[in-house]
């Protein structure tokens, strides 16, 4: 099957070894597996991590996110059927599906939505599974629950942010607040539900007070989190909870304990790592995910769209995840 692979951890993405089209055997799926025909893909923050060397110098075929169909299915799958259009995360401790054909264990996959095409639907399972993650099992809100209290997204045009937004607004009664610094970004936050969006390039403190905001029970902080970190605590209401999904180089807790905030890491890939007991949760958001896009009340948070699937374009679309300029999703589709 044609794949694209990489075999030297941290290579600069002009170098045509950083990204490069290979042929691998096809894969055969294990009891739980459903080997997919992958038809859309797209390109997540963790990609160019990986890439970089972040899992060591093992080589490894990237990927994170696929739409396709069902071909062949596990002697114990029960979730799932050959011909199903399916679309799904991965696991970071397997084979991703920047290929003809993946493996995905029918617990952390789903059934694609009917309504979008394949690149739409690409754009979805990642951050979807981390944005409900970290919104309802993370922070805890309940839905349709929320009333009185705000939400502080930073980065929120970003892939997580454009369907934690949505998610916020449109299943709790939280006042959803978004960050972004320029205007494309701040019309197409505004454009998935945000109540305000305010520059992070400015103090978060004077930003929510131009709003007229003193303080925020939650802060989902997506990128950048070092740089925001004191103005977050300084934001943050007593006993409020900070969400975090980014890199930070150290991240010192104890500035937290005056307010007894409550500080949450969230990594879709800890259920499928550690296979835990409530792993088919992320097939269960999954499926909501489709039911909310197919009824309208969700949409697809698809950026660009970078044409097919292969070494040229996927080395362009981890040059523009690396500069930080994606808006939403990057989506590839077809071999």
């Amino acid at each position: 099957m044609k794949a694209i692979i990489y075999d030297q951890p941290g290579l600069p993405l002009e170098d045509a070894r950083a990204l490069y089209d290979t042929e691998l055997p096809k894969p055969e799926p294990g009891p739980r597996d459903l080997l997919v025909k992958i038809r859309a893909i797209a390109v997540n923050p963790v990609d160019t991590k990986v890439r970089a060397g972040m899992l060591g110098d093992t080589p490894r075929l990237l990927g994170w996110d696929a739409v396709g169909t069902v071909e062949a299915i596990g002697t114990a799958v029960t979730l799932f059927k050959v011909g199903d259009e399916v679309f799904y995360a991965g696991s970071i401790a397997c084979p991703g599906s920047y290929a003809e054909y993946g493996l995905v264990d029918e617990r952390i996959a789903g059934h694609r939505p009917a309504t979008l095409d394949d690149a739409q639907a690409a754009a979805l399972p990642l951050t979807s599974v981390t944005a409900w993650e970290l919104l309802f099992d993370r922070f805890c809100v309940a839905e349709g629950g929320g009333d009185g209290d705000a939400l502080l997204i930073i980065g929120a045009a970003g892939g997580v942010g454009s369907i934690l937004t949505q998610l916020a607004r449109q299943l709790t009664k939280l006042r959803v607040i978004g960050t972004s610094s320029r205007p494309q970004t701040q019309q197409w936050v505004r454009d998935l539900g945000a109540h305000d969006v305010i520059d992070h390039t400015r103090p978060l403190q004077e930003e929510l007070r131009r709003i007229g905001l003193a303080q925020v029970r939650y802060v989902a902080s997506l990128t950048h989190t070092e740089e925001h970190y004191s103005q977050i605590i300084e934001v943050l209401a007593p006993q409020g909870k900070l969400g975090v999904i980014d890199d930070p180089k150290t991240l010192d807790a104890v500035p937290l304990k005056l307010k007894a905030i409550s500080l949450h890491w969230e990594l879709m890939f800890t259920r499928s790592l550690f296979e835990t007991p409530d792993m088919i949760r992320q097939h269960e958001i999954l499926e909501r995910v489709a039911a909310l896009i197919d009824a309208g009340t969700l949409r697809t948070t698809l950026g660009k769209h970078f044409g097919a699937i292969n070494a040229d374009n996927l080395r362009r679309a981890h040059m523009l995840m690396e500069s930080n300029g994606a808006v939403g999703k990057i989506v590839l589709e077809g071999f």
